[in-house]
């Protein structure tokens, strides 16, 4: 078939908003409890609940819960362990009212916390349940009118809800409550201010008495201020295993006579930043085995080494980005995606690789000729340093740009900023390649998966480096004659939106850029955000009454001077992460400019939009937008957008 020439940007896409919230289920959290399989479903479709599913022996899959309820938690504001299983008996935390609430085979959901006070608020996350049943052991988070909320370590009576016991206090933060299987032993993590969990955090066991529901003999294992420990976990010999990335990675690690030993030591990371709780990057089999995934930008493997660190076997799969892994009998499961899928549940034969979904985020309606596939770069920066990236040309069977001009380029900045750039597929990459455009997803320093050195090479160079390295991929890219060089925009969300923020306003390289809930003036940030958080830019650029020039220097609110490229805000206003007043205040600065712009507040959205009909419409202002400064006409129907100063296009 003859391709259509057509310009960039203008390309008939099957892409469309719609098609991307239809594969955007998010599944999360896999648990097994006997012959039962569960986890949980994000639905864009139900403005984001989070529901819990069961898929039982004969394959029937269930919601456990009416529709009245959600599972979910806002400790640390992201949440995470919202749910834990045993013997048919579940235990989650609900969004509506924060309390954690109990189902016994078929019956309705009953809470078993107290009622929020309308004066505080109690939040609870990390369930995990005891062997024997009998207790309930999860992070708590008290909240008071005018102070900065507790943490602390609890267990709850599973027979009588009423009897919460407060078994650790004091530190700023918890996570990970663990018990070993003979009901003997505890270990959990803790870490106080400025630190982030990935910064450095302490890992801890205790023995406990679960007659009077109390532990003793507590006993610092590894950790500091400079440590970071992700997952501590109890092999069913009682060694306790955990990751470290003491050795400038994160690898897996364990504590046995009194040693912390190596279990596998490679130049890979085996864990990610801990920004909600539950996860699980590896796991330990009935047996003891340690069952470890891992991936690169073409495929992903699956390996199993026993305790000494010996490798006992390795099954390479399609899948580039494994989470939540869990075992059921010989089988392994685990959330899966690809350059070409994507994410499932799937579960897997250690015996011989073979592979079953058991439930995809979505069906994809789009041929694979459609599908621009990433490719790595690695491309010098500031300083003497390189950056990554993930490189996706314009794609598309059915046309062809106009044989004088070079695509257009979309920046895209991940958010954390402690966050990576992922191969997996992303409808919302392939909206724009298919229309013509060209995507680099950038991997900044500061991101993780390239050791502990390049993620702390951002620390008190947060709002420079990841800056720099957005500018130094266009600049990689227009040198190798890929993209067009006067049409380059950039978005990103949340730190990626900071990003975007200052590079439209510090750097004269981009035409055009969108800003997801982003930050424009970090001293209002310091004092109006949650308490996790309140500290993070101590390391990411210095403590604050120290450094304030630095807050001010790297503020876009302070430079607005320096601003002359139309942006494009979106902005939940229920966000407690980053507040509305932050959007407010950069498109404040842009009317004041006569410069073009476009704010869009969501009512009922928090950090990172949830619902299917605010992330359809997003996208198709994106687009819009983008078509009036870039002076290409989309061929979607598209709703038109107030465009403020649009004269001044």
């Amino acid at each position: 078939m003859e391709k259509k020439i057509s310009q960039y940007g203008s390309w008939t896409s099957p892409v469309s908003p719609k098609s991307i919230t239809s594969v955007g289920l998010k599944l999360s959290e896999i648990r097994v409890d006997g012959d039962d399989i569960y986890w949980l479903e994000c639905r864009p479709e139900e403005s984001g609940r989070y529901v819990i599913v069961r898929c039982e022996k004969t394959g029937l899959i269930s919601d456990v819960f009416p529709e009245t309820f959600n599972a979910r938690n806002s400790v640390h504001e992201y949440g995470g362990g919202a749910y834990a299983v045993r013997d048919k008996t579940i235990y989650f935390t609900n969004w509506e009212d924060q309390r954690i609430y109990k189902i016994s085979g078929n019956s309705l959901p009953i809470p078993i916390t107290d009622e929020p006070l309308i004066s505080s608020g109690e939040r609870y996350a990390d369930l995990t349940i005891s062997s024997d049943s009998n207790w309930i052991f999860c992070v708590r988070e008290r909240h008071f009118k005018n102070l900065e909320p507790d943490n602390e370590l609890i267990a709850i009576d599973t027979e009588n809800s009423n009897k919460v016991y407060v078994l650790s206090k004091g530190y700023d933060f918890y996570s990970s409550p663990r018990q070993n299987l003979v009901n003997s032993k505890i270990c959990w993590l803790s870490w106080n201010h400025p630190n982030m969990p990935w910064d450095g955090c302490e890992l801890w066991i205790a023995d406990f008495d679960e007659k009077e529901c109390k532990i003793s003999n507590q006993k610092f294992i590894t950790g500091g201020e400079n440590t970071s420990i992700i997952q501590p976990e109890w092999s069913p010999d009682g060694t306790l295993v955990f990751i470290t990335d003491e050795s400038g990675w994160w690898n897996v690690t364990k504590y046995e006579d009194e040693k912390i030993v190596p279990i596998v030591s490679e130049e890979i990371d085996h864990g990610g930043p801990s920004w909600q709780f539950g996860f699980r990057n590896y796991y330990l089999n009935h047996d003891g085995d340690l069952i470890l995934p891992d991936s690169n930008e073409k495929n992903g493997r699956i390996r199993k080494f026993n305790l000494r660190g010996e490798l006992q076997k390795e099954i390479n799969i399609s899948h580039t980005s494994i989470s939540d892994l869990t075992i059921f009998r010989s089988k392994v499961l685990f959330v899966g995606a690809s350059p070409c899928s994507v994410s499932e549940i799937i579960m897997m034969s250690l015996d011989n690789g073979e592979i079953k979904s058991l439930k995809i985020s979505g069906e994809i309606k789009i041929n694979s000729d459609y599908i621009s596939l990433p490719k790595k770069i690695t491309f010098p920066t500031t300083k003497s340093g390189f950056a990554y990236g993930y490189y996706y040309p314009p794609t598309n069977p059915e046309f062809s740009g106009i044989e004088s001009e070079t695509p257009p380029l979309l920046v895209i900045s991940h958010g954390g900023p402690t966050g990576s750039a992922s191969t997996e597929l992303n409808l919302s990459i392939q909206f724009w390649t298919t229309r013509g455009f060209a995507v680099v997803d950038v991997n900044y320093r500061g991101s993780s998966g390239y050791g502990k050195d390049f993620r702390e090479s951002l620390k008190g160079n947060w709002g420079i480096y990841d800056t720099d390295d957005c500018v130094a991929a266009v600049d990689y890219l227009v040198g190798k004659s890929l993209v067009d060089n006067n049409r380059i925009a950039i978005k990103g969300s949340s730190a990626g939106g900071y990003t975007t923020i200052n590079a439209l306003t510090f750097y004269d390289r981009f035409s055009v850029g969108a800003a997801y809930y982003g930050i424009s003036d970090l001293s209002v940030f310091v004092g109006d955000t949650h308490k996790f958080e309140s500290r993070y830019l101590d390391s990411l650029i210095g403590p604050y009454i120290e450094k304030k020039q630095e807050y001010f220097n790297r503020s876009a609110i302070n430079f607005t001077e320096k601003l002359s490229c139309p942006m494009i805000i979106f902005q939940g206003l229920e966000d407690k992460i980053v507040p509305p007043s932050q959007a407010k205040i950069i498109a404040e600065a842009l009317r004041e400019k006569k410069i073009p712009f476009c704010l869009m507040m969501f009512q009922g959205e928090q950090h990172g939009f949830r619902q299917s009909k605010n992330i359809e419409s997003s996208l198709e202002a994106e687009l819009y937008f983008y078509g009036k400064i870039m002076n290409f006409i989309p061929a979607d129907k598209i709703n038109p957008i107030v465009i403020e100063n649009e004269f001044n296009i």
